[in-house]
């Protein structure tokens, strides 16, 4: 049987039609032949509502007794019974009279949802659970009946019914709202100026939000790659340093600037986790980035310019806003910097900010550890230096006699270089080149390839061992370093996964979008099943391509239990990740738990 549909009807207080919009609409679906049934509405005695009534079959209201009062409730069964193909139910986050098959309203809306009627409903921004503490600071009344905010997300439609403050209070001192002597005490307190524009921001950012979910989505099916600045949207590119804090504020003003404004920071780090971050600084520039209402990301990406267009693409953003390089300027001789490459590869459609600040050309204020496993360009110098620096240093040498003990040293300045560029085997292939340079050029009998003094024999050998050794030595520091980077790499992303969750960051689709930004995943899913011969079930999917069906299809598998598991798709990372992949399942199904409980 197919699931119902849910369409909501939003406002930002009372008043402002609602219930009228939403009856307005079952009239309409009414005469288009459609079968609608008023499940529950509250006219409130207001006469244009109840007239609406009419013309709409009712299901009569159950009657249940609470404390010596009777009250009307929903009949939830006689919905059931009568099976029609829309239902309308008025104050999703309604809660029922004790004695009643569930407890809140949104409840009895699921059942009729899984029993494939469509429904047509209400509700006030102020009722959303995650505002709660936000309304009750504007308003200075904490809501007792609140909905979950999943809820309303789910939702196959959310139309925003908007009036103005004015408009609305007008209604109010006519008699549209309220009875005449309640009309008063309304206007002086919860129906401010002030209190009915925070409330309708609060609606209007809500929706835009929503909007915007969708548009993501969108284009993430039809793998739209280009821009589409429907949002400004601001990606400010971090490194650890102290310079984020100055790129940060500057990235709010620019959003401040545009209508619907938004900040996003991300930090990238590589896939082996051979930073220069401070811990400390990334946790204050999230803090930072938070309090101004932007969000934080932690991407993994071994071309840092690449992972960062990557990202800004992903996000439909429109500007990207970079610090001016802390490289000295001799660093350029290995190739232009990140926010150079950046500007140079945007495209039309994205703008980048090159901001000055005051760590300029000061360097970086960690040292970079050196990776094992290191990149094309690292290795290409190394065996350049390896290969052709013995052979240029015999060129120069033939010009000036040093004696054969600096030459020696010399080319053992070369195989330690060679070692810190490329390696263990551009350092060997260097020793090696140069004990022949050694023997055939510095070493009587001059250029032939013996050795006429067994001295010189031993020199050379020794010269062998000693930077085969060296080389060894380096490569196995870069070897230690690496695998104590992985493992400070995995701590940063363990600890960004526990503040997410002290921050109260449990919704699951969260989560496996940050699951799938962390690895640069094409898509991230958490697959369930009742038992071991039940059909896989999606429980939540963010990103673009192909959906898993189960999990064998995916790249990457990460069984929760025997009955769950996580489902990646885009690339199969190396096996250290795995550690960490397990963390972030097991609290994906602690999340999908805490949200079924919550519907309960």
């Amino acid at each position: 049987m197919a699931r119902g549909k849910l369409r909501i009807h939003l406002g930002a207080a009372p008043g402002v039609g609602k219930t009228y919009a939403m009856l307005s609409e079952a009239h309409r679906r009414v005469e288009r032949g459609t079968d609608c049934v008023v499940a529950f509405v509250e006219p409130h005695g207001r006469p244009r509502t109840e007239a609406l009534l009419h013309g709409l079959e009712r299901i009569p209201c159950a009657e249940l007794e609470h404390r010596g009062t009777v009250f009307p409730e929903m009949d939830l069964d006689a919905v059931l019974a009568r099976r029609p193909q829309v239902a309308l139910v008025d104050e999703l986050a309604h809660t029922n009279v004790p004695g009643s098959r569930n407890h809140k309203r949104w409840q009895d809306v699921e059942e009729l949802l899984a029993a494939g009627i469509d429904v047509l409903s209400t509700v006030n921004i102020q009722h959303l659970e995650s505002l709660g503490d936000v309304v009750e600071s504007i308003t200075g009344v904490r809501q007792r009946e609140t909905v979950p905010d999943e809820v309303v997300r789910r939702a196959d439609q959310v139309e925003l019914v908007d009036m103005t403050p004015e408009a609305l209070r007008r209604r109010m001192a006519h008699g549209n709202i309220y009875q005449p002597d309640k009309v008063d005490a309304a206007l002086s307190n919860y129906f401010r100026p002030g209190n009915l524009t925070a409330l309708r921001e609060l609606a209007l950012l809500w929706v835009a939000d929503r909007v915007d979910a969708h548009l993501q989505r969108y284009r993430s099916e039809h793998d739209v790659s280009a821009i589409w600045g429907s949002r400004e949207r601001i990606v400010v590119g971090l490194t650890g340093g102290p310079e984020g804090r100055t790129l940060i504020r500057r990235a709010a003003r620019l959003a401040e600037k545009g209508a619907g404004g938004e900040v996003l920071a991300v930090y990238i780090s590589r896939s082996d986790g051979l930073t220069a971050a401070s811990p400390k600084e990334l946790a204050e520039q999230r803090t930072l980035v938070e309090d101004l209402g932007g969000s934080f990301h932690h991407v993994v990406g071994d071309d840092i310019p690449a992972a960062l267009l990557a990202f800004a693409r992903g996000a439909n953003a429109t500007q990207i806003v970079l610090g001016s390089s802390r490289r000295r300027t001799w660093q350029y001789v290995f190739g232009p910097g990140v926010g150079a490459t950046v500007a140079r590869d945007s495209g039309p459609d994205l703008d980048v900010h090159i901001v000055t600040h005051g760590e300029v050309a000061k360097g970086r204020g960690l040292p970079v550890a050196r990776d094992a496993r290191l990149g094309r360009s690292r290795r290409a110098w190394g065996w350049a230096v390896g290969v052709g620096g013995p052979a240029a240093v015999a060129v120069l040498l033939n010009a000036v006699d040093l004696g054969l003990a600096n030459d020696m040293l010399l080319f053992l300045a070369l195989t330690v270089a060679a070692a810190l560029l490329g390696g263990l085997w551009p350092a060997l292939a260097s020793a090696a080149v140069g004990s022949l340079l050694l023997n055939y050029f510095y070493t009587p009998p001059l250029y032939r390839w013996t050795i006429a003094d067994p001295k010189n024999i031993v020199a050379i050998l020794i010269f062998v061992a000693v930077g085969a050794s060296v080389a060894s030595v380096v490569d196995l520091a870069a070897r230690r370093t690496h695998q104590a980077a992985r493992l400070r790499a995995e701590s940063e992303i363990l600890s960004f996964l526990a503040g997410n969750v002290l921050r109260g960051e449990t919704g699951l689709e969260d989560l496996l979008e940050r699951v799938r930004e962390t690895f640069g995943m094409e898509s991230a899913a958490l697959l369930e099943r009742a038992g071991d011969v039940e059909p896989w079930t999606c429980a939540g999917r963010v990103g673009r391509g192909r959906p898993v069906e189960r999990p064998e299809d995916a790249d990457v598998e990460v069984p929760v239990g025997d009955h769950m598991a996580l489902a990646l798709t885009g690339r199969v990372p190396p096996a250290e990740d795995r550690r960490v992949l397990a963390a972030f399942a097991a609290q994906a199904a602690v999340v999908l738990d805490r949200r079924r409980l919550r519907e309960q």
